[in-house]
């Protein structure tokens, strides 16, 4: 619902807010005052197509800003959108806003955070339907046609069935594809797989190998350099050098003193410790140099087979993956392709008799669904027809037309028929409209726009009020061409309407003005040379001044006129609240 406006530097307006309710809101003024530039500044900010020439004269950039409360029919798609977006910043509330430069590009904002244009569209199909002379008539987007009719007639579990086989039908022919192009492949695909089998199982890889050869490499290739040095450090530790005793035996001597020491001061019995834990790790030194020393060995054979093996697996590596990890997963990838291939011709036979038994159901299902929607699409059909002669459009047929269109790769619903479908079904669904006796039934997107297309607009939305999830609905001029009598018709249908939809609408019929809620009074005022729009909401005489003042003037007479209207309107609405 919408609840807060703000407007600034829109076309004639300088600076507008307003506050709204649930209910019916009734704008009423003059023509040429600015009711309509409100209805443009919402569609606007809802993502409606705007620019620079919407700027007030005079000023460089233009804002509206709308609040609304997020209808809990449309809670979750909101919110989902929201999060996604990481723009959820209040779970009840929800803030757009439109700026129009005169240089420069216009932005658009959602809870403070700018967006593209195209956000503030998607986000205002939740929340505002505008009927009118604007281009936003969710109604006539034929898209949304098998929505609307699936929600009046109840058919989601239908639906929920039909889906359910749809993805498996779906899942089931993209195994087959998929299986169909290896078959058409198998050939070549079978020569290579099996050769990359062999060539990998040939090399018979260890996970932990190259490592280990790299090592082993880097010994061979050093081996004598290695040699050297490990006798250069035995006989530094063991035999020691001309005039020079051997590490060994000075560490020896050393560690005799310290032990002699450390028995007169006690005090010095770690120094004992140390000395011995390093004499001890001397000589693992020695040991370990001894065996190391044991295992050298100069094998240019032994090096020529490590750099070979070295070479096979850096060839491997190329071709299947950058490590030995890599060539074994693609070893077991390949296997099991090859067996997928080796057995796809079984796996297609399968498959086929499974897609078969799956259309069948999938007929069975769809056939359901239509049979749910050509009912309600009756039911509609008639209950439209009935507000529209309330409204003054006697004789006015309306048909929520379902047809299958034929598709020779479609689903066969009987044996001579084939067509297509989709994840909504078999239908393909279209309101219909016949405004005038003796005219033939038109598609919605070609009847004529204004007053005739508002008053189909509210039939339809009466008709369709507890399928329609839209919280907020606008109606610009949808008393054009009809008369008082009707006025108060329209006027009683809105406020019904109201009773589950905010409704906005601008009317020039007191009749149908007395029905508000609220009531907005939309002026023009010249201040300084420039022209603005002011917008009053009325309550009491006020009201009853502007209801007169529609009528005619304030005279006596249209005074009481416009009583009776605040009155009828009053006691027509207690009857409906205890119908």
């Amino acid at each position: 619902m919408l609840t807060e406006l703000q407007i600034e530097n829109f076309a004639i307006i300088h600076k507008l807010y307003l506050k709204f309710g649930p209910g019916l809101s009734a704008f009423t003024g003059e023509t040429g005052a600015g009711k309509s530039i409100i209805l443009d500044a919402i569609e606007a900010v809802i993502g409606g197509r705007s620019d620079s020439t919407n700027i007030r004269s005079g000023a460089d950039l233009a804002m509206v800003e709308a609040t609304f409360r997020i209808p809990e029919q449309n809670r979750v798609p909101i919110h989902e959108l929201l999060t996604q977006e990481e723009l959820l910043d209040d779970a009840d509330f929800l803030t757009l806003t439109r700026e129009l430069r005169r240089e420069g590009r216009n932005i658009a904002r959602v809870n403070g955070h700018t967006v593209n244009v195209s956000l503030l569209r998607t986000l205002g199909e939740y929340l505002v339907d505008i009927h009118g002379q604007s281009e936003h008539l969710s109604l006539l987007n034929v898209k949304r046609h098998l929505g609307l009719l699936d929600r009046y007639a109840g058919s989601e579990p239908y639906l929920t069935a039909y889906r359910k086989i749809y993805r498996k039908v779906l899942q089931t022919r993209k195994e087959l594809q998929e299986l169909r192009k290896s078959e058409r492949e198998a050939a070549q695909r079978m020569d290579l797989l099996t050769f990359q089998i062999q060539e990998i199982e040939s090399a018979e890889l260890k996970m932990d190998e190259e490592e280990d050869l790299r090592q082993e490499r880097t010994r061979l290739a050093n081996a004598e350099k290695l040699a050297s040095l490990v006798q250069k450090s035995l006989i530094l530790l063991e035999e020691g050098e001309t005039e020079v005793p051997p590490i060994s035996d000075l560490l020896g001597e050393a560690t005799e003193a310290i032990l002699t020491l450390s028995r007169i001061d006690s005090a010095q019995e770690k120094l004992s410790e140390q000395i011995t834990a390093l004499a001890e790790g001397l000589r693992d030194i020695t040991f370990n140099l001894q065996n190391y020393q044991e295992q050298l060995e100069f094998n240019p054979r032994r090096l020529e087979e490590v750099e070979i093996r070295l070479d096979l697996i850096n060839s491997l590596k190329r071709k299947y993956g950058n490590s030995v990890e890599s060539i074994l997963a693609h070893l077991d990838k390949a296997r099991a392709s090859l067996d997928q291939i080796t057995h796809a011709g079984e796996r297609i036979t399968e498959l086929e008799a499974e897609e078969q038994t799956l259309l069948k159901q999938l007929a069975q299902e769809g056939l359901r669904l239509s049979s749910v929607r050509q009912k309600a699409a009756e039911a509609l059909g008639k209950g439209v027809e009935t507000e529209l002669t309330d409204l003054s459009m006697a004789g006015a047929r309306f048909k929520v037309d379902i047809q299958h269109r034929p598709d020779p790769e479609g689903l066969p619903i009987t044996p001579e028929q084939t067509v297509s479908f989709d994840e909504n079904g078999v239908d393909q669904v279209q309101f219909l409209i016949a405004p005038n006796p003796g005219e033939g039934l038109k598609p919605l997107v070609k009847i004529a726009s204004g007053g005739e297309t508002s008053r189909l607009m509210l039939a339809l939305k009466n008709v369709l009020t507890k399928a329609d999830p839209v919280a907020t609905l606008v109606f610009d001029e949808i008393d054009q061409g009809i008369g008082g009598r009707v006025g108060g018709i329209v006027g009683e249908k809105l406020w019904k309407l109201a009773r589950q939809h905010q409704v906005l609408c601008i009317t020039h019929l007191p009749q149908l003005a007395a029905f508000g809620d609220q009531h907005y009074c939309v002026r023009k005022q010249v201040e300084e040379g420039r022209t603005l729009t002011l917008v009053t909401p009325l309550e009491g005489e006020p009201r009853l001044m502007e209801l007169a003042q529609m009528i005619g003037g304030q005279s006596k007479a249209n005074l009481n006129a416009a009583q009776e209207a605040l009155n009828f309107a009053q006691q027509r609405s207690l009857q409906l609240i205890n119908e």
